[in-house]
């Protein structure tokens, strides 16, 4: 999204500041200003600072998706394409705007990068009660699902459909792609089982834990203390710990089509 001249700089100071970014940040960044320390707007953490062992843990991660997509890619006669990993801290900026560390790790298809916000993991132990190595490599899992999303044209045709939605409809298709997301981490899983021994013992209760802390009906509980389900964008628990168990057991990523089917 390119804003020119001092209006767009304006606008763009304006929706940052609602966001509740610092304006003085803001404006060091609108002039080129003092580079922000890491964890700061838009700085990405580096992955490769060894003394970052949860940063070298997300780049492993990673690395082992990178594998198993790129080899199902390759039986279904097609290239997978790796994404990038930015790590944050606050904020960041992406090509998809600015987002608060509020929003938690999210996928940009825009720039094909994965924006994973280290301060979620300890929200996730915290507040959430999703402990564990594995319940963390689910949520970097479910977010290369969206990636697989973009490179095969799902969310091109999910967007499009959206536009000329009402709002129960359009959030029906966003619960849809998430659903299917947690359906492709489960695939990876299944097959980073199969190739590499990963699991043990408790690994697979810690994912369908994080599944189930990141439902929008719980989510929505915990914070106001009741649930509207026509609001919902990600799913229930229930939803969320169903696919990412299908895609667990099948390892087929064609099996998971949340679209076609009435029952989610």
């Amino acid at each position: 999204m390119g804003i020119g001249g001092g209006v767009g700089a304006i606008v763009l100071l304006i929706v940052l500041v609602l966001l509740g970014a610092d304006p003085r940040d803001i404006v060091n960044l609108l002039q080129g200003g003092p580079q922000q320390q890491p964890g700061q707007v838009g700085e990405p953490l580096d992955p490769n600072r060894p003394q970052d062992e949860l940063a070298n843990f997300v780049a492993v991660v990673l690395a082992d998706t990178e594998d198993v997509w790129t080899d199902l890619f390759r039986r279904s006669g097609n290239g997978y394409r790796k994404p990038t990993l930015v790590l944050f801290r606050d904020m960041v900026r992406s090509a998809c705007g600015f987002q608060q560390a509020a929003v938690g790790p999210f996928y940009c298809p825009l720039d094909e990068k994965v924006y994973i916000d280290l301060t979620f993991y300890e929200d996730m132990r915290g507040q959430l009660g999703a402990p564990g190595d594995f319940a963390q490599a689910y949520v970097i899992a479910h977010e290369v699902g969206h990636h697989v999303q973009n490179l095969l044209g799902i969310s091109d045709r999910v967007r499009a459909a959206q536009q000329g939605a009402g709002d129960a409809q359009a959030n029906d298709l966003s619960v849809r792609l998430e659903l299917q997301a947690d359906f492709f981490a489960g695939v990876w899983a299944h097959h980073a089982e199969r190739n590499w021994r990963i699991l043990e013992e408790g690994d697979i209760e810690e994912a369908l834990n994080a599944a189930a802390a990141i439902g929008d009906d719980r989510l929505q509980r915990k914070s106001r203390g009741f649930v509207v389900p026509e609001s919902f964008t990600h799913g229930t628990s229930v939803q969320r710990v169903k696919w990412f168990s299908r895609g667990l057991r099948s390892g087929d990523m064609n099996e998971g089509n949340t679209f076609d089917t009435t029952d989610l």
